[in-house]
């Protein structure tokens, strides 16, 4: 338990009513889940107002409201109510972050952070670091897309970067659970959102930057997506960033840190050279040489100029936390991600993979990634999202319909769409182009149907799921996860 002065200690703030002394028993700010003596903090947010729950929560009990603006006028009941503290900042979600940060005793300052931003490459960068961390002898937290690890438990996760105060429960226990070191994926919105105010990162990293996330709920335009990720460098002490992105320099442009860069740039601190491609039965890969900061010969599990990116990134934070070469050399080749460039096994003459492309440019960079292998046939399995800009559809199906010798059309989450309507605008994308297609909605009968008609030396890539276990349909989430579908086929055909 702490006081309404305790946990404003490091924060700006007007007392508008009742006393810094009172205890306070939690921080809340979801209404529904407040409690008799908590601290609720008033958060604006993209669909409602929480200082319109203000009277329910002080009625349940609550010991104290923050709020951004003052609303004793609006609700006069709150300023007759003698229990009641009310306490005025600039902003709400920058309050919450610090009064979060302080309730749990501020965990970051007993680890290591790192955040990693950027439009792609966050995902699997922060497995590469964790990877090489821990087989140097590091106990390491995550937190991100796909889930957050602490120790031994596994959590899924909802957002990439969660809200400031699970931010900072996950970090106290990952405290207790004898963590030395965090990494983290920090998105655009939770930078835009404030969600990792409150404490200061140890590294910040920068992978590259794209058209993305722009429209309702998310960034108005590119420029305020890339301003987003730039707060992540007023944030922490070493940033450390591609300096081939095009946008690195606006990026870092009032930066606060020191930095440090990677890439194949003469210039850049770490460097990569002697690019080559590697096959085998049912596997890609790719091996190349460091220069720089660090000199090694390192070879990779997962094809592609993008995941020598993703590496050399790896490598540029653990040379900060000296580990050896050797080290990252064995980790880097054995490290994997769920639904990032990740290859399933099921017959020696041809290769399957899931990734997460969900939109053009991921689909885009994948695809050519990919025929730089040449192989006999590039098939590509996708659908598109529903209630989500149309645009994406046109423009993966154009992508697909240039880049693959087959594309398979299918479902993903209609979510409260027709899947034919769905269906109908990827092939409006695909008719400007003079791809092959062929159309099959159910997504379990269209990976059947890959499998099934498989050629020697093909390459069949499942895009658009990834990581996820479901697929949402009409407002409800069904069991759906590709590899247990390969799995159920390969009993069938007796591969198994």
């Amino acid at each position: 338990m702490k006081t309404i002065r305790q946990l404003l200690e490091r924060s700006d703030y007007t007392l508008l009513q009742g006393d810094l002394d009172t205890p306070i028993t939690g921080v809340e700010y979801d209404s529904r889940k407040e409690q008799e003596g908590r601290l609720f903090v008033c958060v604006v947010g993209e669909n409602s107002d929480g200082h319109s729950f203000a009277t329910q929560v002080a009625e349940k009990g609550a010991a104290a409201l923050l709020v951004q603006r003052d609303i004793r006028e609006e609700y006069p009941e709150l300023a007759a109510n003698p229990k009641l503290s009310i306490i005025l900042m600039q902003d709400t979600r920058i309050g919450l972050a610090e009064v979060s940060a302080s309730w749990f005793s501020y965990p970051a300052e007993d680890m290591t952070i790192i955040g990693i931003t950027g439009t792609k490459g966050k995902t699997t960068t922060t497995y590469l670091v964790r990877s090489i961390l821990e087989k140097a002898g590091k106990k390491v937290g995550l937190i991100g897309t796909i889930e957050i690890i602490i120790g031994k438990e596994h959590i899924h996760a909802d957002h990439t970067t969660p809200e400031s105060y699970l931010v900072q429960q996950y970090f106290d226990r990952m405290r207790k659970e004898g963590c030395d070191t965090v990494v983290m994926e920090v998105s655009s919105q939770a930078l835009k959102l404030h969600r990792t105010r409150g404490f200061l990162f140890d590294y910040g990293i920068f992978t590259n930057l794209s058209p993305d996330h722009i429209g309702k709920a998310e960034h108005k335009d590119f420029e305020e997506y890339r301003y987003c990720k730039s707060l992540l460098f007023r944030q922490c002490k070493v940033g450390i960033v591609n300096c081939d992105d095009e946008n690195w320099q606006e990026v870092t442009k009032d930066h606060t840190c020191s930095l440090k860069t990677f890439g194949f740039s003469e210039g850049a601190d770490y460097r990569a050279k002697d690019l080559q491609l590697i096959e085998g039965k049912g596997f890609l890969g790719i091996e190349f040489q460091t220069e720089g900061l660090v000199k090694a010969k390192l070879s990779l599990h997962t094809p592609g100029r993008f995941s020598v990116y993703n590496a050399l990134c790896a490598i540029a934070i653990c040379d900060h936390f000296g580990v050896e070469q050797e080290v990252m050399a064995q980790a880097i080749a054995a490290a994997k991600v769920k639904g990032r460039i990740e290859m399933v096994p099921i017959e020696d003459h041809y290769t399957l993979l899931i990734d997460y492309a969900h939109n053009a440019m991921s689909l885009r960079s994948l695809l050519e990634t990919l025929k730089e292998y040449h192989p006999g046939r590039l098939v590509c399995l996708f659908g598109c999202g529903g209630n989500r800009a149309k645009d994406r559809r046109f423009q993966m199906g154009e992508v697909s319909g240039e880049l693959a010798d087959l594309t398979v059309i299918t479902s993903d989450n209609p979510r409260n769409e027709d899947p034919m309507d769905i269906i109908a605008d990827i092939k409006t994308g695909i008719s400007k182009t003079e791809g092959k297609y062929v159309e099959i909605p159910d997504r379990r009968e269209a990976i059947r149907y890959c499998i099934d008609h498989a050629q020697p030396r093909d390459l069949i890539v499942l895009a658009g799921k990834g990581h996820e276990d479901y697929q949402e349909i009409k407002g409800v989430k069904y069991p759906m996860d590709e590899r247990v579908i390969i799995e159920e086929i390969k009993k069938e055909k007796g591969l198994a």
